[in-house]
């Protein structure tokens, strides 16, 4: 006979392993996977193009720098050197005063750092990657079973007929109904960089970092130029307002002049209707003047986050001062561009990209390393319990369709276009300097002759009305003379805030000002002068 069945007991402890055997043979299997790790992970490409800026024609000098224009160098992008409050050169107080809450308050400015912000925490993320990344796993669970689960023994038998008999005999069950299934474990992953896609997702990302640095300073010079601008502009108007409510004054006295005139039957009938049409003009132009005025002074308030209702600029001469340009202007001090080094850090960022998609083609090797305890229980500190797991996973592309093709064309699209980019954003510096020193240059010779025009037109002014008030002349000539006047001394102003405007824009177009931490170009540096803007300097 055969003996009766026993019950499945645990295994005896003569066939337990101790402690230090497991453990010995645990540590010299992960000592010959590490053996194997390592080398590979020493011998990791990188499919990455090697990186330089996109070439650009660098011209020689400045075109419109005049005589000790600078020579052009290589580039070295500098945007990271202090720009300082470039805007007190402009010597006005209340603009310094201005320029100094669009930092605190300006909700476009906050809306760039709050960007910033999220693409560091991208580039933290993306650097995670770098390191393994360990989890703590626990599920405490309570499981049954169904009795017709597939392939699931139970106290059945086939009878030698083929046909099932049901066992009489109450043995267990070798798979009960309900059972814990309770778990403790530590999982960790590693992704074996072979291919240099992890690092150059990590170099992406930091480029793109840096870039979205570059566009905050970007736009915080942008917005403390648009300011100056706008007060330039407004104190112009400021002075053209003055300018007016003067000749309407003065215009006011011609009119009764004429009238009385033409009362004494001294003046011709038609004197009294010139007079009063010429000062009638000249009102509408003070109130045109002083509608474009308030505009300006909305557009500061929003810029310097506060509603336009709110807020009130005093009237002042324009009394703001013209920064002296150094001989030669330093052509390197374009490298401070913001803009430029935002998209180049663009271009580096597509660059990367392109090793990403290559990398994609060859396989991916992960280490996945698992351990802990699983009890049907609650013992899961025994170290019988204990559980684990090491070894790679390995993902080998065959087949998607032309996916991964796609991605590096779409890579290599996107390099380009980033290098087309950057090619036009250094260009447009390019033109934005010249345009500036353009405008300082033509625009000094063209206030030297509006100034020289005024001061002549008010000659004849004040000759045709003694000669009218002698009766020598018409009125006729008074209102040319007049007219004459009134537009040669609103153009010199103009031309004057131009000037003004044409500094700002050329501070900006160099990276911020012409102040940088270098000692060769510190020694021409720029000093503010004391004589304003209309002096022809």
């Amino acid at each position: 006979m055969k003996p009766a069945a026993q019950e499945p007991t645990d295994a005896p402890a003569s066939r337990e392993k101790p402690f230090s055997t497991f453990s010995h043979r645990a540590l010299a299997r992960f000592r010959r996977l590490l053996f194997l790790v390592v080398p590979l992970l020493l011998s990791g490409c990188n499919f990455a193009p090697s990186y330089t800026p996109p070439p650009v024609e660098v011209p020689v000098k400045y075109k419109e720098g005049g005589k000790g224009g600078g020579s052009w160098q290589e580039a070295r992008p500098r945007d990271d050197l202090p720009r300082g409050p470039w805007w007190r050169a402009l010597g006005d107080h209340l603009l310094d005063a201005l320029e100094e809450q669009v930092d605190a308050a300006n909700p476009n400015l906050a809306a760039a750092v709050a960007s910033f912000a999220q693409a560091r925490a991208y580039s933290a993320k993306a650097t995670s990657a770098l390191m393994p990344h360990v989890d703590l796993n626990n599920s405490l669970t309570a499981n049954k079973e169904s009795q017709h689960r597939p392939f699931r023994k139970s106290n059945r038998a086939f009878t030698p007929q083929g046909y099932f008999n049901e066992l009489t005999d109450n043995r267990p069950l070798n798979e009960p109904d309900h059972y814990g299934n309770n778990l403790l474990t530590l999982q960790s992953s590693y992704e074996v960089d072979l291919w240099g896609r992890v690092r150059n997702a990590v170099d992406a990302s930091v480029a793109n970092s840096e870039s979205a640095a570059a566009e905050l300073e970007s736009v915080r010079l942008s917005l403390q130029a648009e300011l100056a601008r706008d007060y330039v502009a407004l104190r112009g108007l400021d002075s053209e307002i003055k300018l007016l409510e003067d000749t309407v004054r003065a215009y006011t006295q011609a009119f009764v002049l004429a009238k009385t005139l033409v009362n004494g039957k001294i003046g011709a009938p038609a004197d009294e209707p010139r007079a009063q049409a010429q000062l009638e003009y000249t009102r509408a132009q003070l109130l045109d003047i002083k509608s474009r005025r308030a505009l300006l002074e909305h557009a500061i308030a929003s810029l310097i986050g506060k509603p336009a209702s709110s807020f009130t600029i005093p009237p002042a001469s324009l009394s703001v001062f013209a920064p002296k340009i150094p001989p030669g202007v330093p052509l390197d001090l374009l490298e401070r561009r913001p803009d430029i080094a935002a998209v180049e850090r663009q271009v580096a960022a597509a660059n990367a990209e392109i090793g990403v998609a290559k990398a994609a083609f060859f396989p991916r090797v992960t280490i996945n390393l698992m351990g802990g305890t699983q009890d049907t229980g609650l013992s899961l500190f025994n170290f019988r319990n204990s559980i684990w797991t090491l070894g790679p996973a390995i993902t080998l592309p065959i087949f998607d369709a032309g996916l991964r093709a796609a991605d590096l064309a779409r890579a290599d699209a996107a390099y380009l276009e980033m290098a087309a980019r950057y090619r036009a954003t250094v260009l447009l510096a390019y033109q934005e300097v010249e345009d500036s020193l353009s405008n300082l240059h033509w625009l000094a010779g063209e206030q030297r002759s509006l100034d020289s025009a005024s001061n002549a037109a008010q000659k004849v002014l004040d000759i045709s009305l003694t000669l009218y008030r002698d009766g020598a002349t018409n009125y006729l000539d008074v209102v040319i003379a007049q007219t004459t006047l009134l537009e040669a001394q609103r153009a010199a102003l103009e031309v004057r805030t131009r000037r003004l405007e044409a500094n700002v824009a050329l501070i900006v177009a160099l990276g911020g000002g012409w102040s940088v931490a270098s000692p060769a170009l510190a020694e021409r540096a720029v000093v503010q002068v004391n004589e304003p803007a209309h002096d022809g300097n």
